[in-house]
């Protein structure tokens, strides 16, 4: 089966629903086990709605746990093979798949927008950022070095070699369904191992598509398997208790990565947990106002808020509280939400109703303690899962809202007083991955940034994820990085070799 461009020019128009239905079409409905899409064992099914209407998009294979062992089972079959293909080969099948995405770009765009339902513009943005990983790992594929050296005393050489980890589990979220999916397996397969995709249920559909487009770009059958399915214990669970199971890789929330740190633990896997945040976004009180929120927008609204590197706190100065926030509340204010098939549309529904609930009984809660809905504040009526956009002023600092990630299109914002302040607020939390900063004081963000627990920060800059950038958190926002040059490294193991010296005798 080889997929087509559908649409390889980008519209301005609406996208008509013969073109959504040729897409859908075309996306592979089965499992992928060993090179081929089939059935679930047990032929089962499970449907794929879209968040706007609530209507059901496509229905697909539900993969079983014996499902998940035969993925397995192919995956360890060429785990020996794959390892020992050379590097540029490796590379060139990655940079092939890279232009492919590329060409395609438009249906999976669309595919995201559909299944998951942010904005075209927003899904189109995650197609370059998602295919930058491929091309990233296409060239860290053939730089994956070792090193040799003579020992401290001089009686021995040491050689150092990295070698696949072997087998990887990759579970994947729902909200970034490319850009998740090949920040996983473009690494994994740059480094010679072979894998067991999970794509999350709520939008497996770019997953689908994403594996056969790897498939046209010459990855050997069996280097890449995908089980979609409504039960993922059922597909976790007997895969973390295979000793052939040498990796899983982990984007979710922090419960989840919990339990699965835990069943992993029995086999001793190597793992990589991307888990929760709560990101702050501390604004001093010598920001550029508007720089600050064209930063908090950008911060906030990336994917309706639905991201773990979404800024979820904001930390205005006291002295510039009130100007912030009013501007914040008229740029959000300002936005137009709808499906993210229409031309006009900036804000997406949630992914389900049961996102949206979640969301407002944070606002409510957050009223209900003294806080104040500049803007926003409510769901919106009619089909689909909309939220309207919300900045809530005066946020109590026990507030729940404060303390959990949101996952959605509010802003709340509190204030403090100085810089000890803003540190000792940000750090209260168990969560660590991404944080901003803006200031004109270059010292001050330096200092700052020293201080606060987190992974990632952002010095006025509301959007930092890049290819070639180490991601990842600290605390309960998980262990590991994905991209960079430390991404390749959670795929290997190092060996090491002791020589006697060659000049000894």
């Amino acid at each position: 089966m080889t997929l087509s461009a559908l649409s390889p020019v980008i519209s301005t128009e609406a996208i008509s629903t013969e073109r959504e239905a040729s897409l859908l079409a075309s996306v592979p409905a089965g499992l992928l086990i060993n090179g081929q899409w089939r059935e679930a064992s047990d032929g089962g099914t499970f449907d794929v709605h879209d968040p706007a209407t609530g209507e059901v998009l496509a229905t697909l294979a539900s993969a079983t746990s014996g499902d998940a062992v035969a993925a397995l089972d192919a995956a360890d079959a060429v785990q020996a093979s794959w390892a020992r293909t050379a590097p540029r080969v490796r590379s060139e099948i990655l940079r092939r798949a890279f232009d492919l995405v590329t060409e395609r770009a438009e249906d999976f765009a669309l595919l995201m927008t559909l299944e998951m339902g942010k904005p075209l513009a927003e899904a189109r943005g995650e197609v370059a950022y998602g295919a930058e990983f491929l091309r990233w790992f296409s060239e860290e594929a053939v730089r994956d070095y070792g090193r040799y050296l003579t020992s401290p005393e001089g009686k021995n050489k040491i050689l150092v070699q990295h070698k696949p980890v072997g087998p990887c589990l990759l579970i994947t979220p729902w909200n970034f369904p490319l850009a998740m999916a090949t920040r996983k397996v473009a690494p994994a397969v740059a480094a010679g191992c072979t894998t067991v995709l999970k794509p999350a249920k709520l939008t497996p559909l770019t997953a689908q598509y994403f594996a056969q487009t790897m498939l046209d770009a010459g990855l050997p059958a069996g280097v890449l398997n995908v089980v979609s399915s409504s039960n993922a214990s059922g597909i976790s669970g007997p895969l973390l208790k295979d000793s052939r199971l040498r990796k899983v890789s982990f984007t979710g929330s922090t419960p989840v990565g919990k339990r699965l740190m835990a069943d992993a633990a029995q086999n001793v896997l190597r793992t990589s947990m991307e888990l929760g945040g709560n990101a702050p976004f501390i604004v001093f009180e010598d920001a550029d106002l508007d720089a600050a929120v064209e930063g908090a927008m950008a911060a906030k609204m990336r994917n309706m808020g639905e991201a773990c590197t979404a800024a979820n706190r904001f930390l205005v100065h006291e002295s510039v509280a009130q100007d912030f926030t009013r501007k914040f509340a008229a740029a959000m204010g300002a936005l137009a939400t709808g499906r993210g098939t229409e031309v006009s549309t900036q804000v997406g529904p949630l992914i389900d109703s049961g996102a949206r609930d979640d969301v407002h009984a944070l606002v409510s809660a957050a009223v209900d303690a003294g806080a104040t809905a500049i803007v926003g504040g409510a769901p919106m009526e009619g089909p689909g899962y909309f939220y309207q956009p919300t900045v809530l002023a005066d946020v109590p600092n026990d507030a729940a809202i404060l303390g959990q990630e949101i996952f959605g299109p509010v802003a709340p914002v509190t204030t403090f007083a100085t810089e000890d302040d803003a540190i000792r607020l940000a750090n209260a939390s168990e969560y660590g991955l991404a944080s901003y900063l803006y200031s004109k004081d270059f010292n001050r963000l330096l200092r700052v940034a020293e201080q606060i627990e987190f992974g990632m920060v952002g010095f006025n800059a509301g959007v930092i994820s890049n290819a070639a950038a180490p991601f990842g958190g600290v605390k309960q926002s998980g262990l590991g990085r994905e991209g960079g040059t430390e991404g390749i490294a959670e795929y290997t193991t190092t060996q090491y070799i002791g020589l006697a010296d060659p000049y000894a005798g």
